[in-house]
């Protein structure tokens, strides 16, 4: 399936400790080129990532961010207030016993053990679920360039239909333009009363009929649009190889304009090379 390299992929995950969310953007690049922006406390996680990445993508530039935020409750010093609570009594009780009004020093109850609450997150826990979201994203990414790249497959079948019509109109027409061009050139010789060996005269004709056929090159320019429609039905990376038939289609397209002797000729040497690089603006975004 044809798939575009430009798109944009968003997922999130709340959990008791907090929440991530990966955005990942992908834009037309000759190679995979990921680019990656994480908490330093996920850097580890990185070469995992871009190996997921290598084996659901081929080409693109690729910007992967990670968004990590804590839970308030989970962030800063806690404090077991039950417990805190207990000490306070606890002492209060034995100032009243005591007669002794002294105020109780927060201080003293936060240093007693159990009162601090360990708020120590587990990123072991927190990594996998980075991983397994960001597994989630690249599916999502590639979705959107599937449903990008059919949108490019359709609108390069509509140019390929259209280069099929222009070939079909100069085939039908090649016959009536060479025999024009034979005319015109049997009248030029009478006009100017030359004496020229008939058999020398056929030989000529006959060269420049040779020299303005285009026949091979409608049968190529076919035969490569048949590829094109063969190639963007393949799996896989396909851009490289769409944009080498490009420059075959011009090719051939030039060839025709070279060998044009009439304007109808030339017009349809210059709509194909229209609709050739409408085409292949489309390609630069096909992985």
């Amino acid at each position: 399936m044809t798939r575009s390299m430009t798109a944009f992929a968003r997922q999130e995950s709340q959990q008791d400790w907090g929440s991530l969310v990966w955005e990942i953007r992908s834009v037309n690049q000759r190679y995979l080129d990921p680019h990656f922006r994480l908490p330093e406390s996920f850097r580890a996680l990185e070469p995992a990532l871009r190996d997921q990445l290598r084996k659901k993508l081929s080409r693109g530039k690729i910007d992967c961010s990670l968004r990590f935020e804590v839970e308030k409750q989970q962030q800063g010093m806690q404090v077991d207030q039950q417990r805190a609570q207990q000490l306070i009594d606890a002492a209060q009780q034995i100032a009243d016993l005591s007669n002794n009004a002294q105020s109780i020093n927060p201080l003293d109850v936060l240093q007693w053990p159990g009162v601090m609450l360990d708020t120590q997150l587990d990123m072991q826990v927190i990594n996998a679920q980075a991983l397994s979201l960001f597994h989630q994203a690249v599916d999502d990414l590639n979705a959107g360039r599937e449903r990008e790249g059919t949108e490019l497959a359709d609108l390069i079948s509509q140019r390929l239909d259209a280069i099929s019509v222009v070939v079909k109109d100069v085939r039908e027409k090649m016959p009536k333009i060479l025999q024009a061009q034979r005319e015109l050139l049997l009248n030029r010789v009478q006009d100017l009363a030359l004496e020229i060996d008939p058999v020398r005269l056929e030989q000529e004709i006959a060269l420049l009929a040779q020299k303005a056929d285009v026949a091979e090159e409608m049968d190529r320019l076919d035969t490569h649009v048949q590829e094109v429609r063969r190639i963007l039905k393949q799996k896989g990376a396909i851009g490289r190889r769409l944009d080498f038939l490009m420059q075959e289609l011009n090719r051939e397209a030039n060839t025709l304009s070279s060998k044009a002797i009439v304007v109808e000729t030339t017009n349809s040497a210059v709509e194909l090379k229209v609709l050739i690089e409408q085409m292949r603006e489309q390609i630069q975004n096909i992985e």
